[in-house]
């Protein structure tokens, strides 16, 4: 016991010797890092002081890990074949209904008759609705046809004509908002 006490008197006494001398002694030091290190785990309380010369380390560049694109920035077949598809596939599955087919084709638009891409999905005894998008791109003009079972669309209407950003979330939203406007997934 007496001998920490002795040890942390020397520790001390250095620290009070070193405060008393003049700033100019620090100043001649160069340009320099110090590192103080402790040796808590031994119980010894005496620092050490470590110089380390700034021109002896090499520099690192650091790399910032790359951010993965959101989805709605993947090439148009991989997010609506990977991503929109599936998610619009199980919140349709959520509500009771069952997809009998749901698929991306570059094929002509219902109605219109134009060459663009088409998600035509198949809702067994509900109804059939064709999702177009006029280019490979997802922020491109869309369409939206919908029709009961075994019939053909009378009516092309525009779809997410207004919004700036278009998001996975967004487009099954509204979709469904289709749907259930037309009264085809439930009741108002």
């Amino acid at each position: 016991m007496e001998e920490n006490f002795d040890k942390n008197n020397k520790v001390n006494k250095e620290i009070s010797d070193n405060t008393n001398k003049s700033n100019s002694e620090e100043i001649k030091v160069p340009k320099s890092e110090k590192v103080i290190n402790m040796d808590i785990n031994n119980g010894d309380s005496a620092t050490k002081v470590v110089i380390k010369n700034e021109n002896n380390t090499p520099e690192k560049p650091i790399t910032k890990p790359k951010k993965e694109l959101p989805i709605e920035k993947k090439p148009f077949q991989e997010f609506i074949n990977i991503h929109l598809i599936p998610s619009l596939t199980e919140e349709i599955n959520q509500r009771g209904l069952e997809i009998n087919n749901i698929n991306l084709t570059n094929t002509n638009r219902p109605i219109a008759g134009d060459k663009c891409w088409v998600i035509n999905c198949e809702i067994k005894d509900t109804c059939n609705f064709w999702l177009s998008f006029e280019r490979d791109d997802i922020s491109s003009l869309k369409s939206i046809s919908l029709s009961k079972p075994n019939q053909q669309p009378s009516i092309i209407e525009s779809f997410l004509i207004d919004e700036k950003r278009i998001t996975l979330k967004l487009i099954i939203s509204r979709v469904l908002q289709r749907l259930n406007g037309q009264k085809l997934i439930g009741v108002n």
